[in-house]
C-alpha cells in the first residue's frame, strides 16, 4: 500500500504551478468545481430501484482531481453557496433551500461530502488515482465516509426505530457501484491522456 503523499494530483499536472498565474488557475478551478458539483447534483439517470444522482460521483472525482486542499476549498464554497439559498443540492428547490434544507435529512450526507473530498484528495496525493483497483478502493472509502454521517444523522433526526437503512442506504447501492466503477476507470484514463500529451 502506497502512503507516500508526494504525488501530483490532476489539477497540478496542467498549467502554471507558481506565482499569480497559479493563484488564478486555482481560483478558476474552484469556480469550475462548484459549477460541476451544482450541475451534477441535478442530474438523475433512470435506474432501479431509484434514479442515480451524479452528485456523489462529482464530489469524489473532484476530490481526487483537486487534492485535499483545493478540494476542501471547493466543497466548502459549494456548501456556503447552498447555505445562502441557491438551488445547488440534489433535492433542494425553490420551496426548500438553504440552511433549512441542509439541516434536514440530507445534512449528514453533506458532512460526509467534506470528509470524502479530504479522503479522495489524500488518496490521489498517494498516487491511487493512477490505478483502477486503488481508485476503486478510494471510492469505496469515500462512499463509506458519506454514508456513515448520513445514516447517523437520519437516525438522530427521525429515530432509530425507523427503517434508516432502507431510507438512506440500500436503495442507492447499485447506483453507487456503477459510479464507483466509472470513477475507477475515468481517473486513471485521464492520467494516461495527460502523460501522453506531455510526451
Amino acid at each position: 500500500m502506497n502512503l507516500s503523499l508526494n504525488h501530483k494530483v490532476l489539477s497540478e499536472a496542467v498549467a502554471p504551478q507558481e506565482g499569480t498565474t497559479k493563484l488564478a488557475k486555482e481560483a478558476a478551478l474552484v469556480v469550475a468545481g462548484i459549477l460541476f458539483l451544482a450541475i451534477a447534483a441535478k442530474i438523475k439517470v433512470p435506474m432501479w430501484p431509484v434514479p442515480i444522482t451524479m452528485g456523489t460521483f462529482a464530489v469524489l472525482t473532484m476530490g481526487a482531481a483537486y487534492g485535499a486542499r483545493l478540494g476542501l476549498v471547493t466543497i466548502l464554497g459549494y456548501m456556503i453557496i447552498g447555505a445562502l439559498g441557491f438551488d445547488v443540492f440534489a433535492g433542494s428547490s425553490a420551496e426548500k433551500f438553504g440552511l433549512e434544507y441542509m439541516m434536514g435529512g440530507t445534512g449528514g450526507y453533506l458532512v460526509g461530502y467534506v470528509l470524502a473530498v479530504l479522503a479522495l484528495g489524500t488518496a490521489a496525493r498517494a498516487g491511487w488515482d493512477r490505478s483502477a483497483p486503488k481508485m476503486a478502493g478510494a471510492m469505496l472509502l469515500g462512499n463509506a465516509l458519506i454514508y456513515v454521517p448520513g445514516l447517523i444523522w437520519l437516525g438522530m433526526l427521525y429515530g432509530w426505530d425507523k427503517p434508516i437503512l432502507q431510507w438512506g442506504l440500500t436503495p442507492f447501492l447499485i447506483g453507487d457501484a456503477i459510479k464507483l466503477a466509472l470513477a475507477a476507470i475515468t481517473l486513471p484514463m485521464t492520467w494516461k491522456l495527460v502523460n501522453r500529451a506531455r510526451g
